[in-house]
């Protein structure tokens, strides 16, 4: 009896050892399954613009899908949200902003935002329904700006540029209307919320306007204008991230299409001269 009891107990081991080898094997191939779906799964950016930086990011979706990266374009109509939901991780990167800009907005917020590569410059144009040359511009006339900082200080060295009104030399990109030190024309200088300014045009004598808002509102620097920033403007247009991604796959892939043949001739044949291809 115990040489049958031993002989029993040999048979259930060596099948209890084998069913948990069995068990061991079959959890390591379903494992490898769910890793290789993983794999093959697009990834998916979520990226904050305004236009006209949300139209070329649509235009690359196309090409970013076939190399596994599902693009989300959310658009926005401000300059401030954009930075906020990339800093709290609700965006996974944004395309609106020209690096003074966004060191400005990190310095304010405590944000550490980064640059990943930069896209094209809009040049800066100033526009106007009452006159159609700059010549006309009279005396004690309301000339409206942005109120943020770097584009507030933006349109104020333009307006130096042409002569209008001279600055203290050592405001630099973020002059204020305070550092205006001579104003022969006793120019009135409005700062407005960018978004709003070409709304402005019917009640100021003269606008500086974001090239994105102008287009939104269907002026063309190029035609529109009465005077525009020079094309070797340093506002280039950048795409933003957080440390914690800017190096990731699907955000250098972003990039690379921002930056690829395809998109410069896109932005070169759309905007004819208004947007200007940096790369």
């Amino acid at each position: 009896m115990k040489k049958w009891s031993l002989t029993l107990l040999t048979l259930v081991l060596v099948l209890v050892v084998s069913a948990c080898g069995s068990n061991k094997g079959a959890n390591n191939t379903a494992g490898n399954s769910s890793a290789a779906g993983t794999e093959d799964k697009p990834v998916k950016l979520v990226v904050g613009a305004t236009s006209p930086h949300a139209d070329i990011l649509k235009h690359i979706a196309p090409v970013l899908k076939e190399e596994g990266v599902d693009l989300e374009v959310k658009e926005f109509s401000d300059y401030v949200q954009p930075n906020i939901q990339v800093y709290e991780k609700q965006l996974d990167a944004n395309y609106f902003q020209h690096q003074p800009y966004l060191d400005e907005q990190n310095k304010q917020n405590n944000f550490d935002l980064v640059s990943v590569v930069g896209v094209h410059i809009e040049p800066f144009g100033a526009y106007s329904k009452k006159i159609k040359s700059i010549d006309e511009l009279a005396d004690g006339a309301t000339v409206a700006i942005p109120n943020d900082a770097t584009n507030g200080g933006r349109a104020l060295l333009l307006l130096e540029k042409q002569g209008l009104i001279k600055l203290n030399p050592d405001a630099g990109i973020t002059a204020t209307s305070k550092d205006i030190t001579e104003n022969p024309k006793n120019l009135k200088v409005k700062e407005v919320d960018a978004a709003m300014l070409p709304r402005q045009l019917d009640e100021v004598d003269l606008a500086l306007i974001n090239t994105n808002y102008a287009l939104k509102a269907d002026l063309n620097p190029l035609t529109d204008a009465l005077f525009i920033e020079d094309k070797d403007s340093p506002y280039t247009n950048i795409l933003v991230a957080r440390p914690d991604n800017k190096d990731s796959d699907a955000i250098q892939k972003l990039a690379k299409a921002l930056t690829s043949d395809d998109t410069r001739k896109f932005i070169e044949d759309t905007y004819k001269g208004a947007l200007v291809p940096v790369f």
